[in-house]
């Protein structure tokens, strides 16, 4: 199954993305093990929340060699940390829908499925993990 339609992760896109500063690269001994997309705002998978509350993870990707290991729990820890020093008060993901081995992922780290939305070709479910010292 592909995961994304060749329009979303063409050469261009990514370079923009990169230009803006959006991905970052966990390191295990100086080897790229994973990577993922943090963003401020996501108002195409997420337009329907306040924005300025969340922070947003796409593009989650590990090293095969490093699959099975702490590599994804490292880089959930890493947003969560960045989200609470933005002062924000949710870390935000999606996924396609049927995808339960990576849905598994989510839930087992911690985070809570929100909702499933309808997302041009995709059928999502969406995930947030809430910061604990959130203030109501």
């Amino acid at each position: 199954m592909t995961l994304w339609q060749p329009e979303h992760i063409s050469k261009s896109t990514i370079i923009q993305d990169i230009k803006l500063g959006l991905f970052y690269i966990a390191f295990c001994e100086d080897i790229a093990a994973g990577v993922v997309k943090f963003q401020t705002e996501d108002l195409v998978f997420w337009p329907d929340i306040n924005q300025s509350e969340s922070s947003f993870l796409h593009r989650l990707a590990v090293r095969r060699s490093f699959s099975g290991g702490s590599v994804s729990t490292q880089i959930f820890q890493w947003a969560i940390d960045r989200t609470r020093e933005l002062g924000r008060h949710f870390v935000r993901l999606d996924c396609v829908a049927d995808r339960p081995r990576l849905r598994l992922v989510y839930e087992n780290f911690g985070f809570k499925h929100h909702s499933d939305r309808q997302v041009g070709a995709y059928f999502v479910a969406r995930y947030e993990y809430a910061i604990c010292d959130r203030v109501n």
